[in-house]
């Protein structure tokens, strides 16, 4: 946004209005000097915070308020409307960016009905030269589609989440999409609470041809004495070691040998849940990281001397369609990358398979398909050219020819008949869409059937000799927590949420305290656990999966205009309150009484949900006396005795352990006149040798690597070691070697804005 001394000039130019400055750069290259392109800044209008802003006896009539920080923008804004000749509101093509052009028409003082509306899939010349050709009004059964969302959030957190307050604690939340993901997430964690292991023994075994000689054949035994053995048909180790038994000394020969050629197709083109899923599979970024970088890809790219360009088409999609050009773009790079071989005669089409697809039209590929990622790898940074790369390989690889497989079982039969083996290959005939990229699996999805390539010129009745026949010792496994890219495709194929709704739902029930991911996989807590208790006991509506997917079904008929915002509202809202009065009033506050007597009255004290966790508090009205778990006490006397030496670093006084949002900490036993803290290290023992102030303390980067060993006055000091020393003599070692090649400041990718 321009500062207030810059001179506005607008000269009678069409202003044309996006979301993002990234965004307003890009577009003004491709736009003569007819033209000044703006942002907006993101939203310009919202619901108040501090109400709930909905008029629900007059047709659910919203009161959106300007948001602080996007007042200057909008009296800048206008000022540019004022001396401009058209005006044209070139937000993101989806329901959301048509509501935010509806808000800026609306805050400016222009009439919604006539001021000029464009969309664009991509971010390139001939697109937007091609949207200006093609100007319309403003969708308004998009923009209700978004509002009657919006409102729906709106009422179920700002009239739920106080009942959660008054019954469980001050803080919790409940939402429409988030409270479904997090019984998704809490269900799973039951079933694997439930899960009972059972073992289970395979019979494998080596089959070798001598004459003339054969590599090793491994099968597996499939049927025994006649009877066909499933998975945990044996389920002991004596079962196991009776059969082993009677097998080793028979001779083999091969029974069956079948062979069937099959065609494997390439995936669909990139939608935002696939998008998410891929990228969380291959290089474990979570959902909101990818939209992060897909924004930062579509928005624009500095490409040294060829400027700001728009890199890949929108990404919030749930369309699998490609345009015609794209298609033929992608045909001619695979001849030339490849080979005409790879090319096919008559492209291939996909459709979505996802709920109520209808955000946008077109899948997520790039916006030049010409632009190989070897192309692009000196102006992206490794993020950003992973997903580049992705997005590129699954384009190109979804209009490739399909692969050619050929899948081969081969029965080996003992010669009393009492045994038969199974040994499974497979061979690729013909690489296809394969050469250029495959989709990644999930860790619950069944591995594709890939054993050791078979010998070519076995055939039936040949005589083969058995060695190495063991029983395999198995246990099940219980179902698998949920993962960025699991839980996604779950939500997608349930219906739950839209694709612009995913990244911040998984968000928002991390940052609430309902979920953590630990090792990339989500697990409830405690919190989480009993709120979804309280919800799906109390409002099974709200978290009814069908329930939710009806809804985004109605969200959908609103934008397509076949109903209308004011009745899918009532008809929500008019049972939900009064389901919320009568629940008010019988259920009481969650709490359970524990076997610790109160140092205050002598009773029992009362388990509690706090921001923090459980406590204990006393059972008399009024009361404030409060305890710690047990646990936590025990874990408490643990870290005092630890730190019973520690000081204030800003008075010198004691320090005491205190627990706050992230854990356990030492703060100043002189607070408040002193508000000294410090985190509790786990010191190894030596003092600092850069500094000689501090201590060397075990430390843990952000990813899931080895430790490493710094001084406790980091940032001040930045001696680090990625070796723990075990004497004074090896750190003095340790030390002369740091010092002769110290560690330099990370630059940033992002230099300071010049002051000139």
């Amino acid at each position: 946004m321009p500062s207030s001394k810059q001179k506005l000039d607008t000269s009678h130019r069409t202003l044309v209005i996006v979301e993002s400055p990234t965004k307003a750069k890009t577009i003004s290259r491709f736009l003569g000097s007819s033209y000044i392109v703006e942002a907006s800044f993101g939203h310009v209008r919202d619901l108040p915070k501090s109400k709930l802003g909905i008029d629900v006896d007059h047709d659910f009539s919203a009161s959106y308020v300007t948001p602080v920080k996007a007042k200057p923008v909008i009296a800048q804004l206008k000022n540019y409307v004022k001396t401009s000749g058209d005006v044209i509101l070139a937000t993101d093509e989806d329901r959301e960016g048509e509501a935010i052009s509806w808000h800026l028409a609306t805050a400016l003082n222009l009439d919604p009905s006539n001021t000029k509306r464009i969309v664009f899939h991509e971010i390139t010349k001939s697109a937007i030269e091609h949207a200006l050709e093609h100007p319309r009004a403003i969708d308004m059964r998009l923009v209700d589609a978004q509002q009657a969302r919006r409102i729906l959030d709106r009422l179920v957190g700002y009239e739920l989440s106080p009942f959660l307050w008054r019954k469980v604690r001050y803080g919790l939340s409940a939402g429409r999409v988030q409270s479904v993901a997090v019984r998704f997430i809490v269900e799973r964690e039951r079933e694997i609470e439930k899960f009972i292991q059972q073992e289970y023994w395979s019979i494998e075994g080596s089959f070798t041809r001598t004459s003339p000689a054969t590599k090793p054949i491994h099968g597996h035994l499939v049927s025994y004495r006649g009877s066909s053995l499933d998975k945990m048909a044996i389920q002991t180790k004596e079962r196991a070691d009776d059969i082993v038994a009677s097998l080793s000394a028979n001779s083999y020969h091969i029974a069956a040998i079948t062979t069937k050629t099959v065609a494997r197709n390439p995936a669909a083109p990139f939608t935002t849940s696939t998008l998410q899923q891929e990228a969380a599979r291959k290089f474990g970024f979570s959902a909101s990281q990818t939209m992060v970088l897909a924004q930062q890809l579509y928005e624009g790219v500095e490409l040294g001397g060829g400027g700001t360009q728009g890199l890949i088409t929108y990404m919030r999609t749930d369309s699998v369609h490609l345009a015609p050009s794209a298609i033929e773009s992608a045909r001619a790079v695979i001849g030339s990358h490849f080979g005409p071989a790879y090319q096919l005669e008559t492209p291939r089409a996909y459709s979505s398979k996802s709920k109520g697809a209808q955000e946008a039209h077109e899948a997520i590929r790039p916006t030049d398909i010409a632009k190989t990622p070897e192309s692009l790898t000196a102006y992206l940074d490794r993020n950003q050219a992973k997903l580049y790369g992705l997005i590129w390989k699954r384009t190109i690889a979804s209009q490739m020819q399909s692969a050619s497989l050929e899948q081969k079982s081969i029965d080996i039969a003992s010669t009393d008949r009492s045994a038969v083996f199974r040994a499974n290959g497979q061979t690729v005939l013909f690489d296809g869409f394969m050469r250029a990229y495959t989709e990644g699996t999930d860790e619950d999805t069944a591995p594709d059937e890939e054993a050791a390539i078979l010998p070519i010129d076995l055939t039936e009745g040949d005589s083969l000799v058995g060695s190495n026949i063991i029983g395999i010792q198995h246990f099940t496994t219980p179902p698998p927590r949920y993962t960025d890219a699991t839980l996604i495709k779950t939500l997608e194929t349930n219906g739950i949420g839209r694709p612009s709704t995913y990244a911040p739902t998984l968000t928002t029930i991390q940052n609430r305290g309902y979920v953590e991911k630990i090792d990339k996989k989500y697990q409830p807590t405690e919190t989480g656990i009993l709120v979804n208790d309280i919800l799906v006991e109390h409002f099974p509506e709200i978290v009814d999966i069908g329930f939710t997917s009806t809804v985004e079904e109605e969200l959908d008929n609103i934008a397509e205009g076949t109903l209308d915002r004011e009745t899918v509202l009532r008809n929500f809202y008019t049972p939900f309150k009064k389901h919320l009065i009568e629940k008010e009033a019988t259920v009481t506050k969650q709490t359970e009484e524990s076997t610790t007597a109160c140092p205050h009255c002598g009773n029992m004290m009362l388990i509690k949900f706090g921001r923090m966790g459980k406590f204990l508090a006393c059972p008399e009205e009024g009361s404030k006396v409060t305890l710690p778990m047990p646990e936590e006490a025990a874990q408490i006397r643990q870290l005092e005795e630890k730190t019973k030496d520690e000081r204030c670093p800003l008075c010198t006084k004691p320090m005491s352990v205190k627990r706050g949002r992230f854990g356990f900490f030492l703060g100043c036993t002189d607070y408040p006149n002193c508000r000294g803290i410090s985190k509790i290290w786990n010191k190894i023992g030596f003092p600092c040798p850069a500094c000689t102030i501090g201590e060397l303390a075990e430390k843990k980067g952000r990813g899931r690597g080895k430790p490493f060993y710094g001084c406790t006055r980091y940032p001040d000091c930045m001696f680090v070691l990625n070796k723990k020393p075990e004497s004074e003599q090896e750190l003095h070692e340790l030390y002369e070697s740091w010092k002769a090649n110290p560690p330099q400041p990370k630059k940033s990718r992002f230099p300071k804005k010049s002051t000139a």
